[in-house]
């Protein structure tokens, strides 16, 4: 990941709604929320929402596929992992021992 892709996904997730939205999709991967569903429980006006997950989708952080008369969205854990590798790529100067916590807790939340 470079710069002109790392910008605009950090600038998506910058507003606390879109957060909330990258956040949720998370947490039901790998099915995914339709987006009136993701409108409901954030309680946001379904317009709103579709601005939110545009500009989610634009920053390459959400996926969304056409089912029937309903647009599912699913957060791209793609994205998000080389997103989280871009930030911490030059993590501590390299010296990697001093990342050990990081990943630890990275490990971890991927166990739980």
């Amino acid at each position: 990941m470079e710069n002109e892709s790392a910008i605009p996904a950090l600038g998506a997730l910058a507003q606390a709604t879109r957060l909330d939205v990258f956040r949720l999709l998370v947490r039901h991967e790998p099915d995914g929320l339709a987006a009136g569903e993701i409108a409901r429980q954030l309680d946001v006006p379904q317009n709103t929402m579709s601005a939110h997950l545009g500009i989610l989708a634009r920053a390459g952080l959400v996926r969304s596929e056409r089912y029937s008369r309903s647009i599912i969205y699913r957060a791209d854990l793609d994205a998000l992992r080389a997103l989280m590798l871009f930030l911490v790529k030059d993590c501590c100067e390299g010296r990697a021992e001093l990342c050990h916590p990081l990943a630890d807790e990275l490990l971890a939340c991927r166990a739980a």
